[in-house]
């Protein structure tokens, strides 16, 4: 199972339509995915006690991760860096096992003209310590308002052409690291 991972918490983000399309690229492959959204937090887990103590309300959120053989994350571009959201939740997983030989793809969203490019190498950088297998093929999505229409659907071709071969390369890069593995 592949997890689609929206990286924001923001209410009507482009980051959450963006998951919703790549999830049919995924699904018309014959894939299977699932969308954990971090707007769907537990506000209790960011009381500070919880760095210590996990509250159970996290729980499903850690074991989509801890489950999946895949994780793909929309990353967007906030003041040219990813949001403190998807760090804060990183630093809640479990470490080392979250992300320890963890396939994981990256899709940058901006609505600037370098498509969250910074975001994307500043995050494949934690990815990176965390010993994730980074897969290369990565896509930057540029003005992004530009490229979804009012309903949150794909309107260029060309990008979801790159969006669709992002993830079915992805879903064999999967298979081939948990081929490796066994």
């Amino acid at each position: 199972m592949i997890t689609l991972l929206i990286g924001t918490n923001r209410p009507d983000a482009n980051s959450r339509k963006l998951a919703h399309e790549i999830e049919t690229l995924y699904t018309a492959a014959g894939l299977d995915v699932s969308i954990l959204d971090l707007a769907d937090l537990p506000a209790e887990i960011f009381d500070p006690t919880s760095y210590a103590d996990k509250p159970d309300s996290f729980k499903p959120f850690s074991d989509t991760i801890l489950k999946a053989s895949g994780i793909h994350l929309i990353v967007p571009e906030y003041n040219g860096g990813f949001p403190g959201v998807l760090k804060y939740f990183i630093d809640m997983l479990p470490f080392p096992e979250s992300f320890e030989n963890r396939p994981v793809a990256f899709t940058g969203v901006a609505a600037g003209l370098f498509g969250a490019l910074r975001p994307v190498e500043q995050i494949q950088q934690i990815f990176g310590y965390r010993n994730a297998y980074i897969y290369p093929n990565r896509v930057f999505v540029m003005g992004v308002h530009n490229v979804l229409d009012d309903n949150g659907a794909l309107t260029n071709d060309k990008l979801k052409k790159r969006l669709s071969n992002q993830a079915t390369g992805f879903a064999a890069f999967v298979n081939t690291m948990q081929n490796a593995a066994s």
